[in-house]
């Protein structure tokens, strides 16, 4: 049995474009195997929380020896991490945010680079080990940051793109929902344009 991992950011709720099609896809990736299941982390209902001083020193402390609260800490970052692994099938949205990501997501970012566990540093390098996964970006933005001068300011799906390679997932697929904010048609077309590339990166899959 194949397991998709969804991972949403967007605090717009039912409105979130992004939210919207990255579920779209997990549920055409799942109906075209019929063995999977979809393992959702809704990052905006319940965010993970952000680096503190209990995570950072008790990431590097031995288990035995953990105050409560670096326990806790650690025990948030491992489930994370555990989800990941587990999975076949990676599937990341978020919005573009100020030309990046949400802090959210970013926030699962630091939880699930751990060295040892998705990464190691070796003689000849680091060496990521989340591997054998394809992985789906999804990624809606107010402008169209995918070409012309504006590409400058993505510092998004580069950012992903770099990270996630660093941990061994190099299979990725990017899905842009661009131009929502230019109007009621642009924001159709582009939800239009972007469930039809879903549909076709399912029927591949």
């Amino acid at each position: 049995m194949s397991s998709i991992l969804l991972v949403t950011s967007s605090p717009r709720g039912e409105a979130s474009h992004s939210t919207k099609v990255a579920r779209d896809l997990a549920e055409k990736l799942a109906q075209s195997d019929p063995g999977a299941h979809i393992v959702t982390r809704d990052l905006a209902q319940n965010p993970l929380p952000h680096i503190v001083a209990d995570y950072a020193t008790g990431i590097y402390t031995p288990a035995d020896t953990r105050t409560p609260s670096q326990q806790h800490a650690v025990t948030v970052s491992d489930a994370a991490v555990e989800e990941l692994l587990a999975a076949d099938t990676v599937i990341i949205s978020t919005g573009f945010i100020n030309f990046g990501i949400s802090s959210t997501l970013k926030a699962w970012i630091d939880h699930i680079a751990r060295k040892g566990l998705t990464f190691n540093y070796t003689a000849d390098g680091p060496v990521g080990l989340v591997k054998g996964k394809k992985v789906y970006l999804v990624l809606a933005s107010g402008g169209v940051y995918s070409d012309g001068a504006a590409v400058a300011f993505d510092h998004a799906v580069p950012y992903l793109k770099t990270v996630l390679s660093f941990l061994g997932m190099t299979d990725i697929e990017v899905v842009r929902i661009e131009g929502v904010g230019m109007g009621p048609e642009a924001e159709a077309q582009a939800v239009a344009g972007a469930l039809q590339q879903t549909q076709r990166l399912a029927l591949a899959a």
